[in-house]
């Protein structure tokens, strides 16, 4: 093939997948929107219009304005059923799971609590079955599937290098998770997932740099540098919770035998921490929403000073700008951000914008939900150049 050739067909992919997330962006667009909104040439438009009739990926959608007829004013939308994926998250609870459209519409969805002795592998495989049995299709006509686990996910293996919360685990739970579904479904750490929520559609919007705290049961961090998710060598980058500060017991992991980590960040601002200083200062309340909105000055001023030890620490090494709180503790910290980043500021030089999660619902589920539509996405449509 030649050179010109090539890159005539590379051109026409390029503008093939931007009218196409065009359209999942704005919904059934004309002609005459699509040449107003990509900054094509007419005849072009036509062309990639009728390519991606041809294809199956795009059909009629209706008219663009009352009164209207003939070609410009015919609307075009993807043909949402053309595939469908999974997104999960497994806690050492429960299971959550959501089936979409290619579009990103929930079509279905399924919640099952868990018992310690349970077989986690089996109940997210049965979540995600009752998910899509209510969209109305079978996990075999699944594009793919993200399942947000708490741990460490290897990026070498995509497999589960270490799992705390999920004690019932054992190696290469990643192959029984593909064996379970019957298809090339991938892990995930929960915190990256949120961040990639954030980034996607939330707080972190259009932000090449920012950072995300999970504080609840757990502690956790992702980081977003250069508008990439770090995972780190190992896959453990953002465990903050281990981080061990000022004040926190120093837990060394060859003591461990099981059970909440009780140490380092986690120990001072996870929700047992928070709830146990609540009762210090004479508070009864037992969800941490409860004690930040009814605790007085000094319980406050001790929450926000825990917090942003952490948060100092981190951004002495990475300084991301923005650092979005999330997880139950996190995202009942609104009141208290300007509170904490007055006192990053007073441990640091840095000054870092500390602002609550703008996503809407289960940000872990969002995010493995986007990122199975990315992915389902660029296998059918032609990759992204953008992202």
């Amino acid at each position: 093939m030649s050179s010109r050739k090539a890159s005539a067909g590379l051109i026409r992919a390029i503008n093939d997948r931007l009218a196409l997330d065009l359209m999942i962006e704005l919904g059934p667009l004309s002609r005459a929107q699509l040449v107003e909104t990509t900054g094509l040439a007419k005849p072009t438009v036509a062309e990639l219009l009728d390519r991606l009739v041809e294809a199956g990926l795009i059909a009629e959608a209706g008219q663009a304005g009352e009164g209207r007829s003939g070609p410009n004013a015919r609307t075009y939308g993807v043909i949402a059923g053309r595939a469908h994926v999974a997104g999960a998250e497994l806690r050492a609870s429960e299971v959550h799971a959501v089936v979409a459209d290619i579009t990103g519409r929930t079509v279905g969805s399924a919640l099952i609590v868990t018992r310690p002795k349970d077989n986690s592998i089996s109940l997210v495989g049965q979540a995600i079955a009752e998910a899509a049995a209510k969209a109305g299709i079978g996990v075999g006509d699944l594009h793919g599937a993200v399942v947000g686990t708490p741990g460490i996910v290897d990026p070498a293996t995509g497999d589960m290098a270490f799992a705390s919360d999920l004690p019932s685990w054992h190696h290469g739970p990643l192959s029984q998770l593909r064996e379970e579904l019957g298809m090339a479904a991938v892990f995930e750490n929960e915190v990256n997932l949120s961040a990639l929520a954030e980034h996607r559609v939330g707080a972190g919007r259009e932000r090449d740099d920012f950072a995300l705290l999970s504080l609840g049961v757990g502690v956790g961090m992702a980081l977003v540098l250069d508008g990439r998710l770090r995972r780190g060598s190992g896959g453990g980058a953002g465990e903050v919770g281990y981080l061990p500060l000022y004040g926190s017991t120093l837990q060394r992991m060859r003591h461990r035998k099981g059970g909440p980590f009780k140490g380092g960040f986690q120990g001072r601002a996870g929700a047992a921490a928070i709830l146990a200083l609540a009762r210090e200062h004479g508070l009864r309340g037992r969800v941490v929403a409860d004690v930040l909105r009814d605790g007085h000055q000094d319980f406050l001023a001790e929450v926000a000073a825990r917090i942003a030890l952490g948060i100092a620490a981190v951004c002495a090494v990475v300084d991301p700008g923005l650092v979005v709180l999330t997880g139950d503790v996190g995202r009942a910290c609104g009141p208290l951000t300007r509170r904490i980043e007055a006192e990053v500021a007073d441990l640091t030089p840095l000054r870092p914008h500390i602002v609550t999660s703008a996503v809407e619902g289960n940000s872990v589920v969002r995010g493995a939900v986007l990122m199975a539509l990315e992915a389902a996405r660029d296998e059918i449509y032609g990759p992204a150049r953008t992202r």
